[in-house]
């Protein structure tokens, strides 16, 4: 998938998969002969039969799982919205490689391939309260960069993301695209004190005063980061290819979320793998219709929580297909 403008989203969206229901009611016919009270399993059988839903098969299998974590420097940390210094998200990338961060023991403990990608580090994006984050060519790119990282032979895609500032972006993306107060997508990130949220705050009204009108994409434009570009143009591919993904927190949902403006349907095969500590997360899931899978009080991003939530989903699928049903197991159903 390659895209030459912004508005070619829109023609992609007829000839976009849409989950295979046939799958899904035949997977739903397996869950009802397993050896167990119907529904007694919960999200457990949910899980079970979107997968089925979005790859086609009424016994869905992980062999391959695909991590991608993107990572972007960002123009508003001028306006000192973040405790930490820009050089943090090159650092925290280098520890990536060497295996040393959250992200890394998770996706070895899922069974997930990870691959860390690092957009322009060194050419943070400008500063949205002076102008737009990106020109329309940035924006491309790093849609397009995003799309072709997505493995076509992936059975799920765990979605994350790195870069100092992005928090502040996450809320001035949700402010701008579902409304309300700024201060209610707004929260602490990678630990701003009371001070510091007032600042950032302030710097998205300033932001959302300057940056008024714009239809999604042109918002992910103003407000966004490579990264956040780059998260729009993976779920995209994902689709095409008919590969469910796992969202992670507040951050990665708020980039996702522009998707959801363009048209709804476009997030169909997404799950949210956790609901952040973030106060804007759960806001955020309400606008979007979205019930996360887990809820631990997570906030570190690096796609952690989807980890997290993939394994939920490796049980959800194991259940599924391992279990006996009633006339293997010789036993007496209703």
């Amino acid at each position: 998938m390659q895209l030459t403008s912004l508005t070619d989203i829109l023609s992609l969206i007829p000839d976009l998969p849409r989950a295979d229901e046939a799958a899904r009611a035949a997977a739903a016919r397996r869950q009802d002969s397993l050896t167990k009270p119907p529904g007694s399993l919960g999200r457990l059988e949910d899980l079970a039969l979107f997968m089925a839903g979005w790859r086609g098969t009424a016994r869905p299998q992980i062999d391959r799982a695909q991590a991608l974590v993107f990572a972007g420097n960002h123009g508003i940390c001028a306006q000192g919205v973040n405790p930490y210094p820009q050089e943090v998200t090159a650092q925290m990338v280098a520890n990536f490689d060497r295996g040393g961060a959250a992200i890394n023991q998770l996706c070895r403990v899922a069974n997930a391939d990870l691959r860390v990608i690092a957009l322009d580090l060194e050419r943070p994006t400008a500063d949205f309260t002076a102008g737009a984050a990106m020109t329309e060519g940035e924006t491309l790119d790093a849609l397009n960069c995003g799309a072709a990282a997505v493995d076509s032979e992936a059975d799920v895609l765990v979605l994350g993301e790195m870069g100092i500032g992005n928090s502040t972006v996450a809320a001035a993306l949700a402010a701008a695209l579902f409304g309300g107060d700024p201060a209610d997508w707004v929260g602490p990130g990678t630990g701003s004190d009371t001070a510091g949220i007032a600042r950032k705050i302030t710097v998205i009204e300033a932001g959302l005063a300057r940056h008024r009108g714009l239809d999604a994409m042109a918002t992910l434009a103003a407000f966004g980061g490579r990264e956040q570009a780059a998260i729009c143009g993976a779920v995209l591919a994902a689709r095409a290819a008919q590969i469910p993904v796992i969202l992670d927190g507040f951050i990665c949902t708020a980039a996702a979320a522009v998707l959801y403006v363009v048209d709804p349907q476009l997030l169909d095969h997404c799950l949210v793998g956790h609901v952040s500590a973030e106060p804007g997360h759960r806001k955020l899931l309400a606008a979007l219709g979205k019930s996360p899978v887990l809820a631990f009080d997570m906030r570190l991003g690096e796609g952690s929580g989807a980890v997290l939530a993939l394994g939920i989903v490796r049980a959800a699928l194991a259940c599924h297909n391992g279990m006996a049903t009633f006339g293997e197991a010789g036993v007496s159903s209703a």
